[in-house]
């Protein structure tokens, strides 16, 4: 298994990928595809694929500036998948959030109260 790696659209409409069979996996940017479901499954792939494998100490970093519904619900998707992680192995969400987009810090929260991944919160400040 090899470590997965998406760069930012050049319209920026999908965020970077950056997934390490190291267990370090970030998604950062903007996500906001036309087609969310294409966009996505290669990366619930390899997370399907890198549970089958026995990945240990998972640490998922998230800066998302913004993500609409689509997005929303299959990073659902992925949060879910990385539970199952938990009963062989740590996980941990790293959430980031810009200090003044108290939106993106409720929806984080919000993806904390349905799981049981623990969630390391990160304000940031625009630059």
């Amino acid at each position: 298994m090899k470590d997965l790696f998406i760069d930012h659209g050049l319209d920026k409409r999908t965020p970077l990928v950056d997934f390490k069979v190291s267990g370090e996996l970030k998604l950062e940017g903007r996500s906001i595809p036309e087609n969310p479901v294409g966009f996505y499954e290669p990366i619930l792939k390899w997370v399907n694929d890198a549970y089958k494998l026995h990945l240990k100490d998972v640490v998922f970093t998230i800066k998302l500036e913004y993500f609409n519904t689509s997005s929303s619900k299959i990073l659902m998707q992925l949060i879910r998948l990385l539970e199952k992680y938990l009963d062989e192995s740590s996980v941990k969400i790293i959430w980031h959030y810009n200090s003044i987009d108290q939106d993106m810090f409720e929806s984080g929260k919000d993806y904390q109260s349905i799981t049981r991944i623990p969630f390391e919160f990160v304000e940031y400040h625009e630059k």
